[in-house]
């Protein structure tokens, strides 16, 4: 029998489906407005590096949200937590529906990024609460599927309803949805957690919220600035100081706002480094590769999005085996076997030209996938197994802040390579007077190598991930 933390019992199955549902809801909206951008520009009458802000500041909450997780965890219960961060979503989804104008779709988004800053760290923590670790790895599979399928298939969803109907319905589909989740939560969602009455540290809260909010910035105008920026450089260094006020002001607090020393344990360590590498080649890669396909292919955002869908469903189909697998033989192995094929998937990346097929081009974006889902939720519950229970809910928290910084990072270097070595290789202007052909055939190669640059580095983030499987352990459940 499944009994909460008040010993009731409950029904575990419609539990993690409402769970399931509605974190799939939160993190889908990472990546919905991708390819709407264009669109919103025309509604609004506004330029890139504004627009941009739907995405940065989205990032930019999320992740200042994240941290605090771990303490509204351990202090309010469960199920009000998870459906309180779900009303504070749909809040802001019914704000950026009806939006006139763009400073309430922003406003808007920046209330369902505090959301999703809860139920993406509270999802992971419940689903490894209420299974044994023999079965984790199936629940985290399950898991694998909202935070790796979630995000991969909004360009293409995204893509289909503006070519269909208009940008208010990206939000507008999902109202209802979370609707149905919130009103069913009041009667299945359940205390999970065991929860003690404990004071927010106020200090600590600040610290986390300029600290990761003005690295994540920073990171996020790299594209739009470059990296000698001064407003690049100045919010990254300042973010630097105060994360590393944060991370010593927690390890001297007798209890810590967000218990850093879970990185003392090395299994947790490495298994955040593996899941965070996994997580820079799929989002830092999601952002080139849709470039390539509309600026050199010439196509548009959906059917772009439409290349990378079926990589999205075997990301799906595959995590909740890759689960199994975890369960039954450990994660060495798999891991192993998923950065291989991860490597192997992007290296060919590398050598794109303009004739390109497209149908060799979804394949390998799928044997990418594929390897992703070996690696993802396997490596996370390997590091998770290996803290004790009442660590769990920190454990997650500090995973999602690496994981999301991880791909801020990733994103930026991508994109910053691209755009560098695109500009580096750009033919002298008075070839486009002189010889028109030869600048645009000049100019389409230094496109390319501008492609090719970042998918080379996008293999040197695998490499390192492939080197730390070596301090992996082969044994079973990630325990001793």
């Amino acid at each position: 029998m499944n009994v909460d933390a008040n010993g009731k019992s409950y029904n575990k199955t419609m539990l993690v489906l409402l769970l399931l549902v509605g974190t799939f809801c939160t993190i889908l909206n990472q990546t919905i407005l991708s390819t709407a951008f264009p669109t919103l520009m025309k509604a609004f009458d506004i330029n890139t590096s504004t627009v941009q802000w739907l995405t940065s500041g989205f990032m930019m909450v999320n992740g200042i949200a994240i941290p605090v997780s771990a303490w509204l965890s351990s202090r309010v219960n469960t199920k009000w937590l998870y459906l309180g961060a779900m009303m504070v979503f749909e809040i802001g989804t019914i704000m950026s529906f009806m939006a006139g104008n763009f400073g309430t779709l922003l406003a808007g988004r920046l209330v369902q990024a505090a959301g999703v800053g809860v139920t993406m760290p509270l999802l992971q923590t419940i689903m490894l609460s209420i299974f044994p670790p023999e079965k984790r790895g199936a629940a985290m599979g399950l898991s694998g599927v909202v935070i790796g399928l979630a995000p991969a298939i909004g360009p293409t969803l995204s893509g289909w309803i503006l070519i269909n109907y208009t940008w208010r319905d990206l939000f507008g589909m999902i109202i209802p949805i979370v609707a149905l989740v919130i009103i069913l939560g009041l009667w299945y969602l359940r205390p999970i957690l065991p929860t003690k009455k404990s004071k927010i540290d106020v200090l600590s809260l600040i610290l986390s919220t300029i600290g990761f909010g003005s690295a994540l910035y920073g990171f996020s105008e790299v594209g739009t600035y470059g990296w000698g920026s001064s407003v690049v450089i100045s919010t990254l260094i300042i973010g630097v100081i105060f994360i590393a006020l944060f991370v010593w002001r927690q390890l001297v607090m007798k209890e810590p706002f967000l218990n850093i020393r879970v990185f003392k344990n090395g299994k947790f360590t490495i298994s955040t480094l593996l899941s965070s590498i996994t997580m820079m080649a799929l989002v830092g890669f999601e952002m080139v590769l849709p470039l390539y396909l509309q600026i050199i292919r010439g196509m548009n955002a959906f059917h772009s999005g439409l290349t990378l869908l079926p990589g999205a469903l075997m990301m799906g189909i595959v995590s909740p085996f890759a689960g199994q697998i975890f369960d039954k033989y450990g994660a060495k192995n798999l891991v192993v076997t998923g950065f291989t094929l991860l490597f192997l998937g992007t290296i060919p990346f590398a050598f794109l030209t303009e004739d390109t097929s497209i149908a060799y081009i979804v394949i390998l974006y799928a044997v990418r996938t594929f390897g992703m889902a070996m690696v993802m939720m396997p490596a996370t519950t390997y590091g998770m197994n290996a803290l004790p229970t009442d660590m769990m809910n920190h454990g997650t928290a500090a995973n999602n802040t690496v994981r999301q910084v991880g791909s801020s990072i990733a994103t930026a270097v991508l994109v910053s390579i691209l755009s560098n070595v695109t500009s580096n290789n750009m033919p002298t202007s008075h070839l486009k007077t002189l010889d028109p052909l030869a600048y645009g055939n000049s100019a389409l190669s230094a496109t390319l190598t501008g492609y090719h640059a970042a998918f080379w580095v996008a293999a040197i983030f695998i490499l390192i991930g492939i080197i730390a499987t070596f301090w992996l352990k082969d044994n079973k459940g990630g325990n001793d």
